[in-house]
């Protein structure tokens, strides 16, 4: 199990990989508004993650590991999003997945 400032540094790595994600679909006219509106919802949870007590967090990281898959179906699903986006979501999920085993 990770150390409190341990994982709010990991899970500061992973926030930027979300915001990475959510750039990329943003900005990719391919993607569904269905797609687009799920991977806001994962960029939501991160910012509640982060700020979420110490004592919560975990609860907090496995809410967004939810949220991620959740992010990772609806790219798979969306037939129009580029190849950059669909890549930033997996990222992002595998991201957030490592950081649940480390809790």
């Amino acid at each position: 199990m990770l150390a409190t400032t341990d994982m709010k540094s990991r899970l500061d790595d992973v926030r930027g990989r979300i915001a990475a994600c959510r750039r990329a679909v943003d900005e990719d006219s391919g993607a569904s508004v269905v797609t687009v509106a799920v991977v806001r919802e994962f960029d939501s949870k991160a910012d509640k993650a982060m700020a979420t007590a110490d004592d919560a967090r975990r609860d907090a990281i496995i809410e967004l590991e939810q949220a991620a898959d959740s992010a990772r179906v609806a790219a798979k699903a969306d037939p129009d999003i580029s190849t950059a986006a669909h890549e930033a979501v997996e990222d992002a999920h595998l991201a957030i997945c490592i950081l649940k085993t480390e809790v």
